[in-house]
């Protein structure tokens, strides 16, 4: 999913903008992406968590098991 579509999405369910969603959107990556500089776990609920390994690569895992690795 993009975020074109993320946002789309986000705009229809909450009443917003396109562009209000973008920039939602935008401040959690955004907010994400501090927090894994800092050395900071991060979650989003219901989805998962936001972390890094000892290489500094992103990881992702998923709520409820899984690991699922991507890098930035």
């Amino acid at each position: 999913m993009k975020k074109q579509d993320i946002a789309k999405r986000i705009a229809r369910q909450s009443g917003v903008s396109r562009a209000a969603a973008a920039d939602r959107v935008d401040r959690v990556v955004n907010q994400i992406l501090a927090d894994l500089r800092r050395g900071r776990k991060t979650s989003l609920p219901g989805l998962g968590t936001f972390s890094q390994d000892d290489d500094g690569r992103a990881l992702f895992e998923r709520d409820g098991g899984g690991d699922d690795t991507s890098q930035d």
